[in-house]
């Protein structure tokens, strides 16, 4: 795969975007903006959490008696210790203990079953698994004995008495977090990432977004999942509140926009998925936008243009962002969405450079619209935990073109490209047209069969009192699309299943749509 066939730059033809993070002041490592910050403001608001409020010096405290509770326990800088618990202030605070100790924290959602946990703590050979009660009586009962497995009121008690250690002066280039994501192979794969990866976008975040001590920011997001570096840095880095949807809301549409209302919420980030459900079923469409929210982002999946037209319409003084980037860069592009690109009825573009990172083209191939997107720059990782280093430029496996005015625009995976009747399609392709006919909420394309008798089958979910037929979808096709990307078949239903991510899983759809099972 070449690299040379294009670069694209931030502003200035070429030059990276924003600063990578090795000219700015402030701070360097990720647990210095919470220090610095109890020093500034200490009974500001620093985290506001199911199980509690924390200000800034109450949680500049409990990170430091983590930090001396890990020393007692024999955690020594470089260890790995994961986090198994639902969100909660002790989940923050221990990562930020993690970081003073020069640890690298680990965290797995708790709806992630013990089988697992303990294949992601074998994988980073972790020295430690903090849980709640309830996930270590869940070990318990699994037969889960390596590694070591404690809970917070126990690894608390550790601390007794100790002194709190002065945090660890490391490297901004030293690994501080490992979050595990969907292997290809099935196994659990290690994004493993550095305080200088998380800043330098954090950094950035924090300047385009305007943010200061008085934003409140969400985190939908699970801390397994990169979007809540954001939630939880920017808001540390502005001097700002960062307030954790309970997990069991995550999905809630009604109770979603009742916390962004009784939370006096400024900014709000997470996957369309989730503004979706809010519009389609919470009322956000029927009611009056948040009166404290001004910024919304959104990212981890395309947004169907019409669903944002609607969202703008009704959220109009609220400042809207497409961000893209895969948990190997974070966020690399950006983009503010305008009024004429809702009029357009294109796809949102995914944007520019963005984070101080540098964009770069694959080849061409024959038969294949658009490249592939390789990211080079201080936001890209370390590497996955147990495996060479990164090298050179990430590929990100997603083809991307820029439009008339050098934005780019997301056309699909290269890993979704599949073989049609000797054709080569890309089902991203196929989702981006179908999602812009006017009765089209969402949609993904799925391969039921294999060789000659492989057909293209659309899963739709309709939008409200207007459901698509297959003719309508396939005489839309055929003005956008050639003839052998046109879909074969096609059901309606009512939602499409998600990871833990919000991400359509693709997996559960095949197995509950093709009668024959997950195909191609």
């Amino acid at each position: 795969m070449s690299t040379g066939h294009g670069v694209v730059g931030g502003a200035g033809g070429g030059v990276p975007a924003g600063g990578d993070g090795a000219a700015e002041t402030g701070a360097r490592l990720l647990y210095e903006p919470v220090i610095e910050a109890a020093h500034a403001t200490p009974h500001a608001l620093a985290v506001d959490a199911p199980d509690g409020r924390l200000d800034y010096a109450g949680l500049d405290e409990l990170a430091g008696r983590y930090a001396a509770a890990l020393g007692a326990l024999g955690v020594r800088p470089g260890d790995r210790v994961v986090l198994w618990a639902p969100k909660g202030l002790h989940v923050v605070a221990l990562m930020q203990g993690c970081l003073r100790a020069g640890a690298l924290y680990v965290p797995v959602s708790s709806t992630n079953p013990p089988s697992r946990l303990a294949r992601i703590a074998t994988a980073c050979t972790a020295a430690l698994v903090v849980t709640d009660k309830e996930g270590a009586e869940n070990v318990a009962e699994s037969g889960g004995q390596e590694p070591e497995v404690t809970t917070f009121e126990r690894l608390l008690a550790a601390a007794e008495g100790r002194p709190v250690p002065a945090p660890v002066a490391g490297s901004p280039d030293a690994a501080a977090y490992i979050l595990f994501t969907s292997g290809s192979t099935g196994e659990p794969k290690g994004v493993c990432l550095s305080h200088r990866n998380a800043l330098s976008f954090v950094r950035w975040a924090v300047a385009e977004l305007g943010l200061g001590p008085q934003d409140r920011l969400s985190n939908h997001a699970p801390f397994n999942f990169d979007l809540s570096v954001f939630d939880l840095y920017a808001a540390f880095l502005a001097g700002a509140s960062v307030h954790l949807v309970p997990e069991q809301l995550a999905y809630a549409p009604p109770q979603l926009l009742r916390f962004i209302s009784d939370h006096a919420l400024t900014v709000w980030y997470s996957v369309p998925s989730a503004l979706t459900l809010m519009a389609t079923r919470g009322g956000l469409l029927e009611r009056p936008a948040p009166p404290a929210l001004r910024v919304c982002v959104f990212a981890g999946e395309p947004f169907p243009p019409a669903q944002v037209r609607q969202l703008r319409t009704a959220w109009p003084r609220v400042r809207l962002f497409n961000w893209y980037g895969p948990t190997e860069t974070n966020v690399c592009t950006s983009y503010e969405v305008l009024d004429a690109d809702l009029a357009s009825g294109r796809a949102l573009p995914i944007g520019t450079a963005c984070s101080g990172d540098t964009l770069h083209f694959g080849d061409a191939e024959p038969g294949r619209r658009g490249r592939e997107l390789l990211v080079s720059g201080p936001t890209v990782m370390l590497g996955y935990w147990g495996r060479p280093p990164q090298q050179g430029p990430y590929p990100t496996g997603d083809l991307v073109e820029p439009d008339a005015r050098g934005r780019l625009e997301y056309v699909g995976r290269r890993d979704h490209m599949v073989k049609i009747r000797g054709n080569r399609v890309e089902l991203g392709e196929i989702e981006a047209a179908l999602g812009l006919h006017p009765k089209v909420r969402e949609v993904a394309v799925l391969v039921d069969g294999t060789g000659l008798d492989a057909r293209l089958h659309a899963v739709v979910v309709p939008e409200p009192h207007s459901e698509p037929d297959l003719l309508e979808l396939k005489r839309w096709s055929s003005e956008r699309l050639p003839s052998y990307m046109l879909v074969d078949a096609m059901s309606l239903v009512a939602e499409l299943p998600r990871t833990d991510n919000g991400k359509t899983n693709r997996r559960l759809l095949a197995e509950s749509v093709l009668s024959g099972g997950p195909q191609g």
